[in-house]
């Protein structure tokens, strides 16, 4: 396994929709493995392979209950709706409040080529809504409300 360089925001990988995988290859468990250390190591709950600069429909999830891959996912039912902050790996040091479904039905493949679907709630909810919208070239931000948006300062400390 290894580190990906994360693409931060203005980056144009960011913004271009991800292709469908048709086979899951060596590459794409590599891909995997490496999305998954990449995500651990900067302290995250998803990723997905826009944000390391691959153009595939592969996004990884652990919101503290073990890694979930999901290969080429879609949401095809939504219920409810929650409101929290947010924010990501491609745009450190910015979050803001963004609605989303409380609950909601996705399909996708797993990294073993097995079909399934999965309801999800609250935060695994949010955590995959935030993912597929990377896979179509949606950052947080264009959905979060424009006056909740906010980039932290770092304060550096200084000897008197």
């Amino acid at each position: 396994m290894a580190l990906r360089t994360i693409r931060e925001d203005g980056d144009p990988v960011l913004r271009k929709k991800a292709r469908r995988i048709n086979e899951i290859t060596d590459r794409i468990i590599t891909l995997r493995d490496d999305m998954i250390e990449t995500m651990y190591e900067a302290d995250g709950v998803g990723l997905a392979a826009n944000q390391v600069g691959i153009l595939r429909r592969i996004v990884v999830i652990d919101i503290g209950d073990g890694p979930i891959t999901m290969i080429n996912p879609e949401i095809f039912d939504e219920e409810g709706c929650q409101r929290a902050a947010e924010g990501c790996l491609s745009l450190p040091g910015v979050s803001g409040q963004v609605e989303r479904p409380e609950t909601l039905k996705v399909k996708f493949t797993d990294i073993d080529g097995t079909e399934k679907s999965l309801t999800a709630e609250g935060m695994l909810a949010r955590a995959i809504c935030h993912e597929v919208d990377h896979l179509d070239g949606i950052l947080f931000t264009d959905r979060a409300e424009e006056e909740t948006l906010k980039e932290e300062t770092l304060k550096e400390e200084t000897d008197s």
